[in-house]
């Protein structure tokens, strides 16, 4: 069983819900980036989204944006990012997904992407810029390595199309909490509850929230109506303000996340 099916058994079992963090490989550097990775399984991270910079993000905010920017300036690649799973699957048990664009899959090659991402240690991966309709060849590839494509849906998508998202999507279904980019945001939209309480209501796969969430009590409220939530640029902005001490990040991304985790857990 793929390490993030597992995961939810055993959540679903303990009555619990996922804290899903996530953070651009390679920011600022790969060194770094291992120590936070441990830092984020250290806090209760259920599962860890790993972004592989792409020079065009579109679905990402200008935070994220910044991130991707001082990654691909330290000269992060796709193969050392496969090289960094590999060695943090040494100590880290945590399933992790990566998030990146399509081009990246593409030109690497879309069976020896995946061949070399779960080789390395990788259990599935969420691809924002390319539509369901589009997706037979890589969620074909996901299944017969037993590797996750994880689809998104967002409050603009019709109920018939969500179906057809429920049904392809492995691992969990991201559900997008707002239209536009990845951003913390103070507020999230009142109507998040009534909306995924009806999708759950489509499917019997996790639905996990993201874009937006901040802190423990946005993370809590969000964990209430879903089966896990997904905390990305209030990270970043964590790593962007300590990097005149790169020493000091992993720590302070673990204290971060922390209480976001136990908000989470204690839903």
């Amino acid at each position: 069983m793929n390490r993030i099916d597992q995961t939810f058994k055993e959540l679903k079992k303990n009555k619990k819900k996922a804290f899903i963090p996530y953070i651009t490989a390679g920011d600022p550097d790969i060194a770094s980036t291992k120590k936070t990775v441990q830092a984020l399984a250290n806090a209760g991270a259920d599962i860890i989204e790993l972004g592989v910079p792409f020079s065009d993000p579109l679905a990402d905010g200008p935070t994220i944006q910044r991130a991707i920017e001082r990654s691909l300036k330290s000269g992060t690649s796709v193969k050392n990012v496969f090289k960094m799973v590999k060695e943090l699957r040494k100590d880290v048990s945590v399933p992790f997904v990566f998030m990146t664009y399509y081009n990246i899959v593409y030109n690497y090659g879309v069976s020896s992407f995946i061949k070399d991402a779960k080789k390395s240690g990788v259990d599935g991966i969420i691809v924002p810029d390319l539509p369901m309709e589009e997706s037979d060849e890589i969620i074909r590839i996901g299944d017969k390595e037993d590797f996750c494509i994880i689809l998104l849906a967002a409050p603009t998508t019709p109920l018939d199309r969500f179906k057809k998202i429920a049904q392809a999507s492995r691992g969990f279904i991201y559900y997008v909490s707002l239209t536009g980019v990845t951003g913390a945001r103070k507020d999230l939209s009142k109507d998040i509850d009534k909306q995924v309480r009806k999708l759950k209501k489509l499917t019997k796969k996790p639905i996990c929230i993201g874009f937006g969430v901040s802190n423990p009590l946005q993370a809590k409220t969000m964990a209430k109506v879903s089966d896990g939530v997904i905390v990305g640029s209030a990270i970043i902005n964590v790593i962007e303000k300590s990097l005149s001490s790169k020493k000091r990040i992993s720590g302070k991304v673990e204290m971060f996340t922390k209480p976001i985790a136990s908000a989470i857990h204690s839903v």
